[in-house]
């Protein structure tokens, strides 16, 4: 298998990972979306499972060319929420700080895929990160930061630490959050520097980890964790709800336990953004309300995500998940439905 990252579709054939034939028709995706795969990844995938949940993600599609008249080209409306480059600034107390906008991997559903990639958005220059700085010092409000992009982890920890130590210097930030897919599609890099590189003086760090099949928790992945949960960063996971990788209880289920086995409590199961060309990846949001239903009770507390839906056009996330309460009775995990209050003498 290779030894390398995967970057464009003659390294896909020459993996084995796409047929010849197919070549020139991915080409075209390949040309508008930008492509990589790690070699942890490129090794999970199973090439004679023509459904493999792991290529589903990573390995480009025809798919991706076919539009929709609902897709949108920022789903989530990071543009109108963003007052200078490098900050989206869509909740009071939060705000995103988007360091660089390039992936270990590009996923083919990602709702930022028009901004990320080697044709994308350029990382902060100099100047842009001490105006982004300076807007978080600006607002008192700001709670949390969410450093996210593209993939803050792929950055040298040399200059993660001086992010850290500049957000350090805010009095009224108090949480730092960083989103990052590297823990799982390319653990060799999450290095004791990297790790320590996190630590913010006065600030609770967390890293938020997106992470879709259980196949991707690797021995070397769990012990990419085991990293950062040991120097003492607390881990979460996020997950989106993705069509042929893991729309169904069972599968959704052992990867909300393969997170919890590695100190990671399940955050978010997102519903799948209306970005360009993925709509072979959405699922109906009552068929993810019916998996939601069907965990409950059966599956640990520890394992059950939120369900949610970002709102198209930069409204922000609500929890779509069911409701278990409707006309004073509410249902238990087995369907009955029970009057709340009780009645008297029930």
């Amino acid at each position: 298998m290779t030894t390398k990252t995967l970057r464009n579709v003659q390294d896909l054939a020459d993996a084995g990972l796409v047929p010849l034939e197919r070549r020139l028709a991915l080409e075209r995706v390949a040309a508008q979306y930008a492509v990589a795969i790690t070699t942890p990844m490129a090794e999970l995938i199973d090439v004679a499972d023509a459904h493999d949940p792991i290529a589903r993600q990573f390995v480009p599609s025809d798919a991706e060319l076919e539009l929709r008249p609902e897709e949108l080209a920022d789903p989530i409306g990071d543009v109108s929420h963003s007052p200078l480059e490098g900050i989206v600034h869509r909740y009071p107390d939060r705000c995103l700080l988007k360091l660089n906008h390039a992936c270990a991997v590009y996923c083919r559903f990602c709702f930022r895929r028009e901004m990320v990639g080697p044709a994308g958005v350029r990382p902060l220059s100099p100047d842009a990160l001490d105006a982004a700085i300076g807007y978080i010092a600006e607002h008192p409000d700001i709670w949390e930061v969410i450093v996210t992009g593209g993939d803050p982890f792929i950055l040298a920890p040399r200059r993660l630490r001086e992010v850290m130590a500049r957000l350090g210097e805010i009095n009224h930030l108090k949480v730092v959050r960083f989103h990052t897919r590297v823990p799982v599609v390319q653990p060799q890099t999450v290095t004791d520097e990297l790790v320590a590189a996190l630590q913010g003086p006065g600030k609770a760090v967390y890293v938020a980890l997106h992470a879709n099949h259980a196949r991707e928790f690797t021995a070397e992945a769990r012990a990419a964790c085991a990293k950062i949960v040991e120097a003492g960063v607390p881990m979460l996971g996020q997950t989106v709800l993705l069509a042929g990788v893991n729309d169904d209880p069972e599968t959704l289920t052992a990867l909300m336990r393969a997170m919890v086995e590695t100190r990671i409590k399940p955050y978010y199961l997102h519903h799948a953004d209306l970005a360009l060309g993925t709509g072979h990846f959405r699922t109906s949001l009552e068929t993810g309300q019916a998996i939601m239903r069907a965990m409950r009770g059966a599956v640990s507390g520890l394992c059950q995500p939120t369900y949610i839906l970002d709102i198209p056009g930069g409204h922000g996330k609500v929890p779509i998940g069911p409701d278990y309460f409707a006309d004073g009775s509410v249902e238990d995990p087995a369907g009955r439905r029970h009057a709340y209050p009780p009645k008297a003498g029930a």
